[in-house]
């Protein structure tokens, strides 16, 4: 399988502080990856090193082909890696001036060029996709934060990216509303979308994704084929996770 993300040996810290320490691996085109851990053990940090929002401090990182390690990455190439790599936050991100239509095809005209038609007809299609077609001429505050957090997903896959990161994109959300983002999520990843997912539900992580990496302090302390590493993890603070979380391996 082709590699679309390959990290050797990177470090991380914020001052004094080590938030990634030696993190190697790949994530595989088509693949669904799981970052697990506690809270402060670096999973977010590990997801915005992947697109360039934090800039490693030493090892390499390299994103669909592009070295993004040097430490004075040029605009362009940086551009390229952000419209091949889309990411979902926490908080949705929507811009509350403007309509979901606004929000989903301001992206596609001014980075990709596209016609207004083209982009309306493109968010169209993303905006069927998650459900909410008919949610087009809404205004952010005029919707759930369900909807909210599928309109968030609809608006990076207009930009057609060959990455999608995802960052506890359910953690903000009611327990009522979790089921319906988990659920566009799993379609993106049958449809083989490449996805990493920073996420505390271990249903979605055991049941779609194909590979966990759990981090603790910073370090890879396990990872594996997903099913396998959380129905019988063989790591002593992995179990501690798992059983905080009231997850065992009688499933």
């Amino acid at each position: 399988m082709d590699k679309v993300i390959a990290f050797n040996n990177i470090e991380k810290n914020f001052g004094s502080l080590k938030v990634l320490q030696g993190i190697t691996g790949a994530i595989n085109q088509g693949e669904v990856v799981a970052v697990i851990g506690s809270s402060g053990c670096g999973k977010s940090t590990l997801l915005r090193c992947f697109n360039r929002l934090e800039a490693i401090n030493s090892g390499q990182l390299v994103v669909n082909g592009i070295d993004i390690s040097h430490p004075t990455l040029n605009y362009r190439t940086l551009r390229q890696l952000r419209s091949l790599v889309g990411m979902v936050f926490q908080q949705f991100n929507l811009f509350p001036h403007l309509s979901v239509l606004e929000n989903l095809t301001l992206a596609p005209r001014q980075v990709l060029g596209k016609t207004p038609k083209e982009s309306a007809q493109i968010a169209g299609v993303y905006l069927d996709k998650v459900g909410l077609f008919d949610k087009a001429s809404a205004y952010p505050e005029q919707l759930s934060g369900g909807q909210k957090q599928r309109v968030a997903i609809a608006r990076s896959l207009c930009m057609n990216p060959q990455i999608m990161l995802f960052d506890e994109p359910t953690s903000a959300l009611d327990p009522e509303l979790v089921g319906e983002v988990l659920q566009v999520m799993q379609q993106l990843a049958a449809d083989g979308m490449t996805m990493v997912v920073v996420t505390h539900e271990m249903q979605f992580a055991r049941e779609v994704a194909s590979k966990v990496i759990f981090l603790d302090k910073g370090k890879i302390e396990e990872q594996g084929i997903a099913r396998d590493v959380i129905t019988n993890p063989q790591s002593d603070r992995l179990r501690t996770f798992l059983s905080r979380l009231k997850i065992t391996s009688n499933f």
